[in-house]
């Protein structure tokens, strides 16, 4: 407990040094026409820096549509910040280049703070456009096994939809709609489906948005680490079931005693059980490895555990592919594998970059997905 706060503590210095740096960047930028209204300034600039812990803070105490805007005005600040702390640093770095080479600085005053603003204003305006626009991500994957009377199955996979305040039913609906339009024989939603804020699901209703996805074998689940963040975990689990969902946590099941969906319990939820997710060789006691072997895993660590207990596919989400330019940078260093297909000798794992966003409700450097995955049995190939 006293790392924890001691990180957070970090974190918080962090982000407030980083947020002070932009203010002052800005108010220099601007001064000749800001400078009467000083108090103003700051205290606008403030209200956005905080916007996000308010919002959260107050939002657990009196939940309504006051505290929903403070929330989204603070993400969107969150990506706003930065993007400026990035270009503020570059652009700094630049001048003061140009100021030992040349003895004058490329750009100053009030222009190099517009162009700042319009800069990223058209960021968070393409992000916020592209987040809302899913594509369809298709894979055809093999595996080595032969089953009595199936050649493949159709499945689709979602991850990290983040359903809650910012993903919202008009997204819900989008998404099932074109699940539904695909005709899977199987659905996948592997992780963090509902987001830290379960309540905002309930009063919106979506578990009735949920219960209109269609197909043949069902939809199974797993939990992700956001259902765990948000403290009712047990209340997610609830809904999700409400919402004919299957969830499996370090359980598996046999489905039409043809090919096995095992499903493990995300790593967070040692913090509200207090006891740590099963090794998969004590999940997958008693399975039949002749069989199909699925594997849902909300975050892609440890990949040399499946491999080494015969699963055949796994299907992971979590990292969202960084989510927004250059953290995917920082994501392929974090994961042997951060988005797409990977196959070690006869294992095959697809991470997706998820359907919804966390935090700042914008994607830019990648799109979010829904994955549809043709899986062929075939001992041959």
């Amino acid at each position: 407990m006293n790392s924890y706060i001691l990180i957070l503590g970090v974190l918080l210095l962090v982000y407030a040094a980083g947020n002070y740096y932009i203010g002052l960047r800005f108010f220099q930028s601007f001064r000749s026409i800001i400078e009467p209204y000083t108090v103003f300034y700051w205290s606008g600039y403030a209200f956005l820096a905080i916007s996000k812990l308010v919002g959260r803070i107050g939002r657990r105490k009196f939940p309504g549509f006051a505290n929903d805007i403070i929330i989204i005005i603070g993400d969107y600040w969150l990506a706003a910040a930065y993007y400026f702390f990035l270009f503020w640093i570059i652009i700094d770095f630049g001048n003061f280049l140009s100021d030992v080479l040349f003895h004058r600085p490329i750009i100053q005053g009030p222009s190099l703070g517009l162009i700042m603003l319009m800069l990223v204003g058209l960021l968070l305006i393409y992000g916020r456009w592209n987040a809302c626009n899913p594509r369809v991500q298709r894979y055809d994957v093999v595996i080595p096994k032969d089953v009595s009377n199936l050649s493949s199955i159709h499945a689709v996979m979602v991850s990290d939809v983040h359903l809650g305040t910012i993903v919202d039913n008009t997204r819900l609906e989008k998404m099932v709609n074109t699940i539904n339009e695909l005709n899977p024989d199987i659905v996948f939603l592997v992780g963090d489906t509902i987001d830290e804020d379960v309540q905002r699901f309930i009063k919106m209703k979506m578990s009735e948005g949920l219960k209109k996805l269609n197909s043949q074998y069902g939809v199974f689940a797993v939990l992700g680490n956001h259902e765990y963040l948000g403290s009712d975990s047990q209340i997610a689990i609830e809904q999700l079931k409400q919402s004919g969902v299957c969830v499996l946590r370090d359980e598996y099941q046999l489905v039409n005693n043809q090919f096995y969906i095992v499903g493990r319990d995300d790593p967070t939820s040692v913090k509200v059980r207090g006891q740590q997710r099963l090794d998969l060789s004590a999940v997958m006691q008693g399975i039949d490895t002749n069989l199909p072997i699925i594997l849902l895993d909300h975050q892609p660590f440890k990949l040399t555990e499946g491999q080494l207990n015969g699963v055949d596919l796994q299907l992971s989400g979590h990292t969202h592919h960084g989510q927004f330019f250059p953290n995917q940078y920082i994501t392929k260093r974090m994961f042997e594998i951060d988005w797409g297909y990977l196959k070690k000798d006869r294992y095959q794992v697809i991470v997706s970059c998820g359907f919804g966003t966390w935090g700042p409700p914008i994607r830019i450097g990648n799109c979010p997905e829904i994955i549809d995955l043709m899986i062929h049995f075939d001992k041959e190939a």
